[in-house]
């Protein structure tokens, strides 16, 4: 049975909204989703506010970074979806986002762990990636596919790497999974961040163990719906989440 596009389509623009609602991206970062029978091809907005995005604006990528039949402006940054689904088999989803609450720990060296539970998706390891360290002075963007790869490379099969005074990338295996990583990934950093705070530097991260079980349950957790309906209802868009039982 072939896929419904205008579903994922669908999906995405939700993303694109629920990730702006909750402050995750604003006028700049991005959401793509993997084509699920085409590995090597991806879907992703043209250049545009993710807040913004509508049905027309997906195009379909290849693992180049270029769009297939398409000359509308694209973001300079798609290159980091292409490398990381070239780069993990696993991943079905990716966030590009330059939250504030973790750009401290992409300069600080002191290391972003999952310290509360909602965060478990975001995994056990947290690279930091520093374009510099292979391409020397840049404006750190990552602007062509031997930049992509650099940094998929240092991600690997994590759901998450920091990039040094830019932001994070997040993969995950289901759009669901990802949007979770992504919402709750910034507010573990202002947490873990007041903890060192009040204690002198300490605080308490999750064992490996604590973030196994809840993994278990499936990617984003078997609540996960639960949380899509509020986030859709936040971002005033519900409507697009029902679209699958309509359709």
């Amino acid at each position: 049975m072939a896929f419904d596009r205008d579903e994922l389509i669908n999906e995405l623009v939700l993303a694109n909204r629920i990730l702006a609602a909750n402050g995750v991206v604003d006028g700049f970062g991005h959401v793509s989703m993997r084509h699920p029978e085409r590995a090597d091809r991806f879907f992703l907005s043209r250049s545009r506010s993710p807040e913004l995005v509508e049905h027309s604006d997906i195009l379909e990528f290849g693992l180049d970074g270029q769009p297939i039949e398409s000359t509308a402006p694209c973001y300079h940054e798609r290159f980091i979806h292409a490398a990381v689904y070239e780069h993990n088999p696993d991943a079905n989803a990716v966030v590009h986002s330059h939250a504030l609450e973790v750009l401290p720990f992409t300069i600080s060296g002191v290391p972003l762990e999952p310290c509360i539970h909602t965060a478990s998706q975001c995994g056990a390891d947290i690279p930091v990636w520093d374009i510099r360290d292979t391409f020397g002075d840049t404006n750190l963007l990552v602007a062509n596919m031997d930049q992509g790869r650099d940094l998929a490379k240092v991600m690997d099969r994590n759901r998450i790497a920091l990039m040094r005074g830019h932001g994070f990338t997040a993969a995950g295996r289901t759009l669901g999974e990802v949007i979770k990583a992504s919402i709750y990934l910034p507010q573990n950093a202002k947490v873990q961040k007041e903890a060192m705070m009040m204690s002198g530097g300490k605080y308490m991260p999750l064992s490996r163990g604590e973030i196994a079980v809840r993994d278990a349950d499936g990617p984003g957790g078997k609540d996960l719906f639960r949380a899509m309906a509020y986030w859709a209802h936040k971002a005033g868009c519900s409507h697009l989440l029902e679209y699958k039982k309509k359709s």
